[in-house]
């Protein structure tokens, strides 16, 4: 098997400058970096203290007694343990095709563009895999009673608000997030529990579907976040005709405590996902390249080492039967 000539490597932060993490995530719909904030660790893999639920809501005696002395307590903590992968793709780039094509477009940055698109892809996938999963939340999924998409009678804000309570009734903690599918996004815009709520604001015109906005559906389920998921993958074998498939189910909404920007890992959350970058690795993917003398190109690598954890089960609620 062909090897890459080490001598040869390059890491080409040139060509992730021509299409940034951020602004590749929000085109494609990408949130599973929202849903499941990063935490950059200093070691590959290793055990962490998680403090358990129960110790975080205490309620130790706090009067001081006729001694002079003042109770005392102590935090437990549960190990928990991560290993992060590496996870990446290569594409080979010919130089007699880049050369007849280099009037048309930039071989080498569409290569690029499809290799980033691949790994960020996955990890969309697998943060969706891991959130909207009825076995890993059999304990806290709720079916609501209408679809949301049955616009007359689904009641999406009664619903949230049920995940809501259920969460503070396990955990002591409000929910702060929603995680949708764009479609279901584009449903709830319908529902006319929804449409109601915005028109007793007063938001007049902003009440067509077409208009109501993602911080309008925030401010209806009182809640910061509204995550809407856009990604789209084709879920036929290869060899197959093309289907077309979302990303995050239009089945669920996952109502839940998410971690907020620069947040430490010991902050209570849902779930993070947890990054080592000391081998090079880069969150939004490290762009390589290096030349193949066997095939008489280059080869364009894009890879990144993660690993995405449910941190508290009971800080998510997961809704069911979203679509008919």
């Amino acid at each position: 098997m062909p090897a890459p000539r080490t001598a040869l490597n390059g890491y080409r932060p040139d060509l992730g400058t021509m299409f940034e993490f951020d602004q590749l995530m929000n085109q494609r719909g990408f949130i599973a970096n929202m849903v499941s904030p990063v935490f950059e660790s200093a070691v590959q893999s290793g055990t962490y203290g998680k403090i358990p639920l129960k110790q975080l809501l205490q309620e130790p005696q706090v009067g001081r007694n006729s001694r002079g002395e003042y109770n005392r307590m102590n935090f437990t903590f549960e190990d928990a343990t991560f290993a992060t992968k590496e996870r990446g793709i290569e594409i080979p780039i010919d130089r007699r095709q880049a050369t007849m094509y280099r009037s048309f477009f930039d071989f080498e940055t569409v290569c690029t563009r499809n290799a980033l698109d691949v790994v960020l892809r996955a990890q969309e996938k697998r943060v969706a895999d891991m959130i909207f999963n009825a076995t890993t939340f059999a304990s806290y999924t709720g079916a609501v009673s209408n679809e949301w998409d049955d616009a007359t009678n689904a009641t999406p804000i009664t619903d949230v608000n049920t995940a809501v309570q259920t969460i503070w009734n396990n955990t002591g903690m409000w929910a702060n997030g929603i995680v949708i599918n764009r479609k279901v996004f584009r449903n709830l815009r319908l529902c006319t529990q929804i449409i109601d709520k915005i028109a007793s604001s007063g938001a007049g015109s902003s009440v067509e579907p077409g208009k109501i906005t993602v911080a309008q559906i925030a401010s209806c389920f009182d809640l910061p976040y509204v995550m809407v998921a856009g990604s789209a993958r084709d879920s036929a074998n290869e060899g197959q005709a093309v289907s077309i498939s979302s990303v995050w189910s239009d089945e669920y909404a996952m109502v839940g405590v998410f971690a907020p920007p620069g947040s430490t890992i010991e902050t209570p959350c849902l779930s993070r996902t947890i990054h080592w970058g000391e081998d090079g690795s880069t969150i939004g993917g490290t762009i390589e390249t290096y030349y193949e003398d066997q095939s008489r190109g280059d080869v364009v690598r894009v890879r990144h080492e993660v690993e995405e954890k449910i941190m508290y089960t009971a800080m998510g609620y997961l809704l069911s039967n979203i679509t008919t």
